[in-house]
């Protein structure tokens, strides 16, 4: 019973993060951006970044998706201000899953991984 409860309060948790993202938008002068698209579904996520000294000092992102791909972009955007692009550059999808804490199907991976892509894709 306790886990059922945990795992709906989870899951209220992440349908609020996607109605109401944090980090949402876009920055008026990046250094850096990108934008990635899933193909197999047409989420879209460009990502915006102000890099000063080796180290993120602002993340925001846009576009539209499923649920997953917007809250992971929401998640990964506040764990990677401050970071230094060298740790940047070591985040997997261990990292992103587990910064979700819920188990993703397969299929959904893609998705979850998008904002992923578009961070390590804007760094280069």
């Amino acid at each position: 019973m306790e886990d059922n409860f945990e795992d709906n309060m989870y899951k209220e948790h992440i349908m609020e993060l996607y109605r109401n993202p944090g980090n949402f938008g876009e920055l008026k002068n990046p250094t850096h951006a990108h934008t990635e698209t899933n193909t197999l579904c047409g989420d879209e996520v460009t990502v915006h970044l102000i890099i000063e000294n080796g180290k993120v000092k602002d993340a925001k992102f846009h576009g539209s998706g499923c649920v997953m791909s917007m809250v992971s972009a929401s998640l990964l955007t506040d764990k990677i201000k401050n970071m230094g692009i060298d740790e940047i550059k070591l985040l997997d999808r261990d990292d992103v899953l587990d910064l979700l804490g819920i188990k993703v199907n397969p299929v959904r991976l893609k998705c979850v991984l998008l904002s992923l892509y578009a961070i390590k894709n804007s760094l280069k």
